[in-house]
């Protein structure tokens, strides 16, 4: 039977451990859950799904129906030589899954261990590190419209993907609840290991498979981030902007060392802790807040930090980085208002 709280403490339901409370709350652990709770009385016209809760920032108090995806499974849908399809239910922990993956000798997901969250945010992202987007290797999707309430299959192309966004994230926010997601993997893997840090960990190994390179990624990650179960964040809090190439060549006119890469649509990408660092905001403390030591992309919660206190910090590092380098950076964490 569904049980709903209300009054609930988020504060161990967000990784940044801001001390948040919902009006109502309820877990939802089988797909018909979502139907039972839109006939009761807390269905309000305020809601808002959290899986691991690691890539959002509470203001305040939520003054709504906060549902918690508490949806499991793992199945192999399809496979032939080459790949396997499987279909992951949205409230399974991403990381958790990455390891499964490669246990089982199954590509392309290896680059994107230790990101934080569920399987059902990763399409509303795009989520991506190292050379590799969710798009890569997703096949699919099941989403349950929450105004008619059928289950619509939803393909890749559809989706609309592109750097850390997709149409669940414009036109579709709030319109559908992602039910579960189906990825193509490879049963013949082909390493991606271009970036710098994996190549240089990878080096010395003749023959590197996808154990290695997601061993290697896990090292990396966390010699950058800090861990939220000890340090309140929500990983990257800023995305690596894009630019034209009239704007790229201002700039580096100015700053000739500026890290640059080529994005889609002939365009750029910086990097955001770059200019951070620069403006010197890299590691600096503002109360309860500040920047992590080792990555100017990580604000931190220092135990009891407010979420309104965190965003303030966040728009000055925005307002400083606009002032000197004529760029607006753009959280790519979502602020709950």
């Amino acid at each position: 039977m569904l049980k709903t709280e209300s009054n609930k403490s988020l504060k161990s339901l967000n990784t940044f451990g801001v001390d948040v409370r919902a009006k109502h709350f309820v877990c939802i652990r089988k797909p018909d859950d979502l139907v039972k709770i839109s006939t009761s009385k807390v269905w309000t016209s305020k809601r808002m799904f959290l899986g691991g809760g690691s890539n959002v920032l509470f203001l305040k108090d939520f003054d709504g129906l906060l549902i918690q995806n508490a949806l499991k499974g793992i199945s192999i849908i399809d496979e032939d030589e080459k790949h396997v399809y499987l279909k992951i239910m949205s409230g399974e922990n991403w990381h958790q899954l990455v390891m499964h993956c490669v246990a089982k000798g199954w590509g392309g997901i290896e680059n994107l261990a230790l990101i934080p969250g569920t399987a059902g945010a990763a399409p509303i992202q795009n989520i991506g590190a190292y050379g590799v987007e969710l798009k890569d290797i997703f096949h699919s999707l099941e989403a349950l419209d929450l105004e008619t309430f059928k289950l619509h299959t939803i393909e890749q192309k559809e989706c609309d993907f592109g750097y850390r966004k997709s149409r669940f994230k414009t036109e579709w926010k709030e319109r559908f609840f992602i039910q579960s997601i189906c990825l193509k993997l490879s049963k013949k893997p082909v390493l991606k290991m271009h970036y710098g840090a994996i190549k240089d960990a990878l080096a010395p190994l003749q023959t590197p498979g996808i154990t290695d390179l997601c061993r290697a990624v896990i090292k990396i990650r966390k010699s950058k981030l800090p861990d939220p179960a000890y340090l309140g964040n929500a990983g990257s809090f800023f995305k690596n902007p894009i630019i034209d190439s009239n704007t790229l060549k201002q700039l580096l006119e100015i700053y000739p060392e500026i890290p640059h890469y080529p994005a889609e649509n002939n365009k750029f990408k910086l990097a955001a802790a770059w200019l951070i660092d620069q403006i010197g905001l890299k590691g600096v403390r503002s109360g309860d807040t500040g920047t992590f030591e080792k990555q100017a992309l990580v604000i931190v919660n220092y135990g009891h930090a407010k979420g309104s206190q965190i965003w303030q910090f966040a728009n000055r590092i925005m307002d400083s980085v606009e002032s000197v380098f004529g760029i607006r950076l753009q959280p790519e964490v979502s602020i709950i208002a």
